[in-house]
């Protein structure tokens, strides 16, 4: 027991050159042998050297090829956001422009087509007509009353796309501004059928922007309110041929002295 409770003495490190006792000769630097990786054979060393050296063009390459795509990529990426910007700007001047130009319109709730004005005819005996006495120079006929080539004609003339746009064509106004940017002048016109009607129904002759966009918001709210059929039958029945005459009707007595149901090819 009592050997067992015998203290035993701590040792300290000593970090000594063997045999001299000082510190200062103890030489603690790391041989080529005690650093990582120095035990390697010398042949695979050279080996591995050999095919770094070789491989090192390589990879240079590879590394320095994806930069003019990387820098196609940024050009590309830039050139993208900056048109998908500069179309945002774009449609939020067009909706203030449309915005600025629907507030000088009366209250769309409140649009009404106006009523053409009344016609006196005034018949033979027999029911032929004698004269027409009012503005318009004849009376309104509806478009089943009408030849289907007269109808046809009209839309095969003025607005070919009637049928499938809604109210403005887009590619009539690209082939009209196209047309006139060559001849250097007002060549071609890009107004649809309706557009023609909103602006003998609701607004004046004058050739302005304003005018035109004013056209074009009406022209929307018409094939919105009306069908396509409907809008035509107002326009043959509104459209000014000259010579006071309004409406195709007034059109066929004037100049071939026979109603519009009868007029030929």
């Amino acid at each position: 027991m009592a050997k067992g409770r015998e203290r035993t003495g701590r040792v300290e490190p000593r970090f000594e050159a063997e045999g001299t006792g000082d510190p200062a000769s103890l030489d603690l630097r790391l041989s080529r042998g005690d650093r990582a990786g120095g035990g390697v054979a010398k042949g695979t060393s050279k080996g591995t050297s050999k095919g770094s050296a070789k491989a090192a063009p390589k990879r240079a390459a590879r590394a320095a090829a994806p930069a003019p795509r990387r820098r196609r990529r940024s050009f590309l990426g830039s050139l993208v956001y900056g048109t998908v910007i500069l179309g945002l700007w774009g449609l939020v001047a067009v909706a203030g422009i449309v915005a600025y130009h629907a507030s000088q319109l009366p209250p769309i709730d409140q649009l009404a087509v106006p009523k053409r004005p009344p016609n006196i005819a005034i018949l033979a005996a027999d029911g032929s007509l004698l004269a027409n006495r009012g503005e318009t120079g004849g009376r309104t006929v509806s478009i089943r009353e009408l030849p289907p080539y007269l109808p046809r004609a009209f839309v095969a003339i003025e607005d070919r796309r009637f049928y499938s746009h809604l109210g403005i064509d887009p590619v009539g106004i690209a082939r009209a501004i196209s047309q006139n940017l060559t001849r250097r002048g007002v060549a071609q016109g890009g107004s649809t059928l309706t557009q023609q009607l909103a602006k003998n129904l609701f607004l004046t002759q004058e050739r302005t922007a304003s005018r035109k966009i004013q056209e074009a918001i009406l022209a929307l709210w018409l094939e919105h309110k009306y069908t396509k059929d409907e809008i035509l039958e107002l326009y043959l029945n509104r459209v000014y041929f000259g010579a006071g005459a309004y409406g195709v009707e007034a059109a066929a007595q004037r100049y071939f002295a026979k109603p519009a149901k009868e007029v030929t090819l």
